[in-house]
Formats: C-alpha cells, sequence, structure tokens
C-alpha cells in the first residue's frame, strides 16, 4: 500500500492539439521529480475538434498517472473545470490551464506553500501582467474593481484558475447546486482559510486563447450577476432620481408659466426627454432580464456538463 500523499491535477482542453504533447512531456518531468507524492492527472477534453482527444488518450497509454475525461459537447472552461473537480481523488487538488502560461513550476510550489501552513487553499496570484496587452491589463483591473465594489463576494486581483484546494475544499464546491458557474467567484464564496504565492505568467507556447472579447463580457456580466443584486437596486436609485429631477422640473415650468406668461417650451426639450428616460428604462429591464434569464436557465435544472466517456488506464494509481 502506498502510503505517499496523493496529489490530483485536474486540467481542462479545448482544441489544444499543438499543446498537448509539450504538456505532457513538460508535466511528467515535473512529477518524476515530486517522488514524495503520488500524482493523477484529469485531462478533460471539453468537446475540441481538432486531434486534442486523440494525443491526450496516447499519453494514458505511456503514464497510468493521465486519465481522459470527454465530455459529450463543448461546455465551456468553467462546466469543464467543474467536471474535473468533480472526479479527482486526491487529497490535494491542482488545478492549472494546459496552455503553459502558468508554469508547471507552480505544482512544486503550491505543495510547498501547503505544507508550511495550515491553509486549505493556496492561490496563484500574478505578479504583473505584462504579458498581457495594455487594453487587456486595463479592461482587467477595472472589472476587479467594478466587480468587488458591487459584490460582497470579493474576488482576489490577478488570480486565475491555478490554484491548490484540499479534498474538503473540493467536496463543498461539488456541492453547491448551480449550474449556471462563475468559477472564480465560487472559489472565493466558499471561504475556507487561504493563503498566495507570486508567480511571473509565461507567454503562450503554442496556439490561441479561446476566450474572444465577446466571451470575455459575457463572462465578466455572468460574474457580476451571479454574486451581486447592486445593479437591479442601483436603477430603483436612477428611477427614483429621475422622478425627483421630473417632478421639479414640471414645478420650474408651472412657475414660469405663471410668473412671466411664457408658453411651455415645445417639442425639442419634450422629444429629448422622452428618448432619455425611455433608454434608461430599456437599460433597466436589460439589466433585470439578465437576472431573469439565470433564473430561467436554473430553473431547468440541467447538468453542468455530460460525460461521454472516462478514460483512464488499466491499473490506476489511485486503486
Amino acid at each position: 500500500m502506498d502510503d505517499r500523499l496523493l496529489v490530483s491535477i485536474a486540467c481542462p482542453f479545448y482544441n489544444e492539439s499543438g499543446m498537448v504533447d509539450k504538456f505532457y512531456t513538460d508535466l511528467t518531468a515535473e512529477l518524476d521529480r515530486l517522488s514524495d507524492y503520488q500524482f493523477e492527472v484529469v485531462c478533460i477534453d471539453d468537446g475540441s475538434q481538432d486531434n486534442t482527444l486523440a494525443e491526450l488518450l496516447a499519453n494514458t497509454q505511456f503514464d497510468e498517472r493521465f486519465k481522459v475525461l470527454e465530455l459529450s459537447r463543448n461546455f465551456g472552461k468553467e462546466a469543464a473545470l467543474s467536471a474535473g473537480l468533480d472526479v479527482v481523488k486526491g487529497d490535494l487538488i491542482i488545478t492549472i490551464d494546459a496552455d503553459l502560461q502558468d508554469p508547471l513550476s507552480l505544482i512544486e510550489e503550491l505543495i510547498a506553500a501547503w505544507e508550511q501552513s495550515d491553509a486549505d487553499v493556496v492561490l496563484a496570484r500574478r505578479r504583473d501582467r505584462l504579458s498581457d496587452s495594455r487594453t487587456k491589463r486595463v479592461t482587467a483591473s477595472a472589472y476587479y474593481r467594478l466587480h468587488n465594489a458591487l459584490s460582497t463576494v470579493k474576488i482576489p486581483p490577478d488570480v486565475g484558475d491555478c490554484r491548490l484546494m484540499t479534498r474538503q475544499v473540493v467536496q463543498a464546491l461539488s456541492s453547491l447546486p448551480e449550474t449556471q458557474r462563475f468559477m472564480k467567484g465560487l472559489f472565493a464564496w466558499l471561504g475556507f482559510k487561504a493563503i498566495t504565492i507570486e508567480y511571473v505568467r509565461e507567454t503562450r507556447y503554442a496556439g490561441s486563447t479561446k476566450f474572444s472579447w465577446w466571451r470575455l463580457w459575457n463572462l465578466g456580466i455572468e460574474g457580476i450577476t451571479s454574486f451581486s443584486t447592486l445593479p437591479l437596486r442601483i436603477w430603483t436609485y436612477v428611477g427614483l432620481a429621475g422622478a425627483v429631477v421630473t417632478l421639479l422640473y414640471g414645478i420650474f415650468i408651472v412657475l414660469r408659466t405663471l410668473i412671466s406668461g411664457n408658453d411651455v417650451p415645445g417639442y425639442t426639450s419634450l422629444f429629448t426627454a422622452i428618448l432619455f428616460f425611455s433608454s434608461v428604462q430599456l437599460i433597466g429591464l436589460g439589466i433585470m432580464g439578465e437576472y431573469v434569464g439565470r433564473m430561467y436557465m436554473e430553473s431547468k435544472r440541467r447538468p453542468t456538463y455530460l460525460v461521454r466517456k472516462f478514460h483512464h488506464p488499466a491499473k490506476d494509481v489511485t486503486d
């Protein structure tokens, strides 16, 4: 019976054919070096359309530590990450991206930081964002400030999905019932005692990011609406302020007419006021629609993901 601590690594893949061999080679070298621990690596294929799945399956033939969780289609990174965390068996669980921007040397650093503390979670925070474009740096910083201003659940800035968690934390995460998942927010909502280590993020080894600006925008909206109702409350105040301004302006017009005898201003001011308040109403309805849409999707109780097949070697390292 192997009494070494079992460390599970969960890593989502989506159309990463150019990355699989490099990821496998670098990761096995890192795991072989950390011989004081047992490892299992769960690679989640999120409905890839290229050769990613075939390349991942080839790895299971050479290394019994590698397993492949094949989803039935592309459900998105948040769902794929949830799927991996639902099947891992380790005492410690590490999540990391497949693009190698988070250096694999972080695995040893995360474990060492956990061993030297009594923390339940070890976060990996980027020391800087120099590997991103200036636009990405500015928008990311603005989003973190906006989210944390609106929500009672604060997301640590510049902390991605790379982290170490104990089995207790992962079980708590898996017990959460929502199907529309914003993982950064859920990780923060769980609480538990956390510490942070810093690292320098590398540029992508190959391929390109699968997150377009549009997908990032939608993910950002999902994050805010998942953890704050303040946007709804804000529009209550906007409506109240608009009503007060309108009332004061109406009183002003009446007094002006009574005192000076001037006619009420014509169609231009009326047209402008109608357009302005109609636009405000539409924005308010749009924000309300975001929340109603989330309620509608959650009410269906569809699973977050579907598994087509769980591929693993005949001899399981965790048996």
